[in-house]
């Protein structure tokens, strides 16, 4: 009896959140035109939705840092873009507290629907699951202090228009927070510059990057600045390129 209502909460969870929409499992290269520069590089396919062991993750402190580097504090409204199992969603949960709020996205609707399950049984009252598209979060507008994209970016398929539809969603201090490795996209990583240079693109600024051994690589954190770029005036990054003078606006850079 018990299983069963904590099925039905599930599922009325999902229904609330997803609008009915189901996304596909595998990325595939862009063909459509969307008005949207394509990326000019690989994208990795998404093979699992653990990159490693809460334990292990856990006794490095990855969570903690990140969420320290980032600011997170208690009542903020925060993202968890690719949540899969849930690694961030519930520690993201905790340090935003019961006036916080976490909404937790992924595009695939197995893995979203488990994580739904375990938020259940976790009694996180304070955490929403959303289906979102490969290039479309599907977040609400000008409600997030922190968006939070760890070990997926590389996995996005069109970075330009993700971005772009990303940056209604934060509020007028929120920032997006990327946490990747430092290796090509087609090994799960993306190198920092182009990272740079496809945020600017897309008109975010950079505010800091730094490395991240603990989380296995980087962490990168930018805002949106000035007016956001009609989707026909966003130039794609070249893979192998440097990051150009624009992609660090004046007074940032890394750290």
């Amino acid at each position: 009896m018990r299983s069963a209502l904590a099925l039905g909460a599930a599922l009325l969870l999902l229904t609330a959140c997803d609008g009915g929409s189901r996304a596909p499992r595998e990325h595939k290269a862009q063909t459509n035109n969307t008005g949207f520069p394509a990326a000019d590089r690989p994208v990795a396919t998404i093979v699992s939705a653990r990159w490693s062991t809460e334990e292990a993750r856990d006794r490095l402190n990855e969570a903690g840092k990140v969420m320290d580097l980032a600011g997170i504090k208690p009542g903020m409204t925060v993202a968890d873009i690719g949540a899969g199992e849930g690694y961030y969603t519930i520690r993201l949960a905790q340090r935003v507290g019961k006036e916080g709020r976490v909404v937790a996205e992924d595009i695939v609707p197995e893995v979203r629907d488990a994580l739904a399950t375990r938020v259940v049984r976790e009694r996180l009252d304070n955490v929403s699951v959303r289906l979102g598209l490969p290039a479309d979060p599907r977040l609400p507008e000008a409600s997030f202090h922190r968006v939070l994209m760890v070990h997926m970016y590389h996995e996005i398929e069109s970075p330009y228009e993700f971005l772009w539809r990303l940056r209604p969603s934060l509020t007028p201090d929120g920032q997006v927070i990327v946490v990747d490795a430092d290796r090509p996209t087609e090994h799960h990583g993306t190198p920092p510059n182009l990272l740079k240079c496809e945020f600017a693109a897309v008109g975010y600024g950079l505010v800091s990057m730094r490395p991240m051994p603990s989380a296995g690589g980087y962490i990168a954190i930018f805002r949106a600045e000035g007016e956001r770029p009609e989707p026909g005036m966003i130039k794609a990054c070249k893979s192998g390129a440097r990051a150009t003078p624009a992609a660090v606006q004046p007074g940032k850079g890394s750290e």
